[in-house]
């Protein structure tokens, strides 16, 4: 059994590395049902690349929706899965990232929280799959359509990962049946109550010498570099070779390659 301590290991690691090197730590907090998350994947994508060597980055899953019996938005007026669509397209033209809202009329995910546990369950191997599983999760259902909440939908991606990583799927399997991805995803719950975290995306942001700040919703680029240009050298980031771009992320959105090309020197004001 592989040791289910290991991100916390690896965490360890790079907290370290920041205190070493100064580095600026950001947390999101997000869910794989979240359309705004993915809404917002293309400048969240771009900040990691371009401040890749300035940031250290882990997610913590908010559970975006139980059950339907117990869910209200009422900021959205969203209380049952049909109201949910709207939202969705919402998302879409205001972001111009692909979003399959059709979904909610016809196959409506019960819950998020299958989808947050699976992505803990990849995390518990390696940092580098929780990345990717919580990647093609969002695909799974924004671009494909794919329930999430389906447990054969989530073990079809952890297969997917297999062909591209170091990945044991019947480990995942396995702590996705016995409980080692509720127990881990139940610590991200907890960590998301004590910050009283209701709105996903959420950034927080610090660094060992200045205090922290949150930054809460769906965000241009302009405006993430204007929130954290007090925590990252913008002189050092270079334009972005799109070809490296493509090579790095390996799956990009039309969306995500437009923003990208808007990638320019930027300089200290």
């Amino acid at each position: 059994m592989n040791d289910q301590n290991q991100l916390q290991k690896e965490i360890n690691k790079h907290e370290a590395t920041l205190q070493q090197a100064d580095h600026v730590k950001i947390i999101c907090y997000t869910d794989p049902l979240c359309c705004w998350s993915w809404a917002f994947e293309p400048q969240w994508r771009r900040l990691r690349y371009e401040f890749r060597d300035h940031i250290w980055w882990q997610y913590c899953m908010g559970g975006l929706i139980s059950s339907w019996n117990n869910y209200n938005d009422a900021v959205n007026s969203i209380s049952r899965p049909l109201q949910m669509g709207p939202l969705w397209m919402q998302a879409h033209h205001v972001s111009g990232m692909q979003i399959q809202d059709r979904i909610w009329m016809n196959d409506p995910p019960q819950s998020s929280y299958p989808a947050c546990v699976a992505v803990k369950c990849a995390a518990l191997q390696s940092k580098d799959a929780e990345e990717k599983y919580l990647r093609y999760t969002r695909e799974a259902i924004m671009l494909n359509g794919k329930n999430i909440a389906r447990q054969n939908v989530l073990f079809e991606i952890a297969e997917q990962l297999a062909d591209e990583l170091n990945f044991d799927v019947q480990q995942f399997k396995e702590d996705y049946t016995t409980g080692a991805g509720i127990e881990a995803f139940k610590k991200d719950l907890q960590q998301v109550q004590y910050k009283n975290i209701n709105r996903f995306p959420t950034l927080t942001v610090s660094n060992n010498n200045k205090s922290g700040i949150i930054i809460t919703g769906y965000r241009s680029y302009n405006s993430l570099i204007d929130a954290l240009k007090n925590f990252i050298p913008l002189n050092s980031i270079e334009q972005i070779d799109i070809e490296d771009y493509k090579k790095y992320y390996n799956h990009l959105t039309e969306r995500e390659i437009e923003e990208a090309e808007k990638s320019f020197q930027l300089v200290n004001e």
